[in-house]
């Protein structure tokens, strides 16, 4: 399906009244719009096609340009079920960062110029976009990006995703921090992958995620850990015993390309259940190797004392001969020094498990005992969340 459409439906709906900005942040019409309002969203319907196919080749693709596909799922709120039949619409500036316009382009579309097209999401929840990488805004400390536009068929408005920005760019760290990223669907950010001279960018969506009004709310029960489909953030803890020993390491920039497992204990420790634990976790990083790193972070905030907790993990860790699994800890979940608190973990929980993938948390498990269809759970999820790309070296910058 090319990005300037065969056939189209035409709708032309009033833009607000409210001037937004580039991230298309409104307020809200009503308390029922669900998204909470969208300048330049309602474009999508502008030229769409009646049948929409699960991938788009944008007509950038054939230009000049840095070529980019971007692909990956969209799930429903609980971050694991396939959402089927979701429309994606996205636009983007060209390489030279300008939304150009093109003979036959309609009128009504000309604000998104023509690097514009529509996916919608197969049986499994997947897309493709082929397209070529976008530049910035001349002269404008904006980082390139994408926007996405999101149409669910059992909702009645459209609704925007955080755009799709690429961690290589420059301007995207000093930007995200005088204009924090709001996470609309789960964390925007990709991280470029490199097959011959192709980039590609994974990029998931949770619907519902930080969309305002939405009528579905992930209720997974007693809550701890980040939600997935947000960015693993990093953290400092102390390492006890492991390859990092004595050194205050964040376990996701050392090791963040392929899969890990963070695995938290607080207030409720159970020593023979978390030997179980890391027994098992030690086995799926050996077998695993290079695509598998575990991490063991305790931090119960009850009598906490670095050296008594230091030698009871170096013991721990020597008893167990574990060779792949490293074991760190913090004073409490709650410290800000090591950052740990960015965890949002619960305390009175007995474990979270935390798996990312590229830094991107892709699942989770709350108050799990290590019994075998719990272990079954851990090593499926690996497997499942693998990709199509899994083996990809990505792209080397600053």
């Amino acid at each position: 399906m090319s990005c300037r459409s065969l056939s189209y439906q035409l709708v032309i709906i009033i833009f607000l009244l409210n001037i937004c900005s580039c991230n298309s942040q409104c307020a809200p019409k009503t308390k029922e719009v669900v998204g909470g309002g969208c300048d330049g969203c309602e474009l999508m319907y502008v030229d769409m096609p009646v049948q929409i196919s699960s991938a788009d080749t944008c007509i950038g693709w054939f230009e000049k340009g840095q070529k980019l596909l971007v692909t990956g799922r969209v799930f429903q709120s609980d971050g694991r079920t396939p959402a089927q039949n979701v429309v994606l619409y996205y636009w983007h500036t060209d390489s030279k960062g300008l939304y150009s316009n093109r003979n036959g382009l309609n009128m009504n579309a000309r604000a998104h110029g023509y690097l514009r097209g529509w996916v919608q999401t197969n049986s499994k929840g997947e897309y493709s976009i082929f397209t070529i990488r976008p530049a910035p805004y001349p002269n404008n400390n904006l980082p390139a990006h994408i926007h996405i536009s999101i149409k669910e068929p059992n909702i009645g408005n459209e609704y925007y995703a955080d755009d799709i920005t690429f961690d290589d760019d420059l301007l995207l760290l000093p930007y995200n921090k005088m204009y924090p990223p709001m996470n609309r669907g789960g964390s925007g950010l990709v991280r470029i992958l490199v097959k011959n001279d192709l980039q590609i960018a994974e990029h998931d969506i949770i619907l519902g995620l930080n969309i305002p009004n939405y009528p579905v709310l992930n209720t997974l029960g007693t809550d701890s850990g980040l939600s997935i489909g947000l960015d693993q953030p990093s953290f400092t803890p102390f390492h006890a015993f492991g390859e990092d020993k004595g050194t205050r390491t964040c376990p996701v920039c050392k090791y963040g390309r392929y899969h890990g497992i963070i695995y938290f204990v607080g207030n409720k420790p159970s020593w023979p259940e978390i030997e179980k634990w890391l027994l098992f976790l030690e086995k799926e990083g050996l077998e695993r190797g290079e695509y598998l790193k575990v991490y063991f972070v305790y931090g119960n905030d009850d009598s906490y004392k670095k050296e008594v907790r230091q030698k009871k993990l170096e013991k721990l860790g020597t008893d167990l001969n574990l060779k792949s699994v490293a074991l760190t800890f913090v004073p409490s979940y709650a410290d800000t020094i090591s950052e740990v608190h960015l965890n949002k973990i619960n305390l009175e929980v007995s474990n979270t498990f935390i798996i990312y993938k590229h830094r991107s948390i892709v699942d989770k498990f709350i108050d799990i005992a290590p019994i075998e269809n719990n272990f079954t759970l851990i090593k499926e999820s690996l497997d499942k969340t693998k990709g199509s790309f899994f083996d990809l070296k990505e792209v080397k910058h600053d």
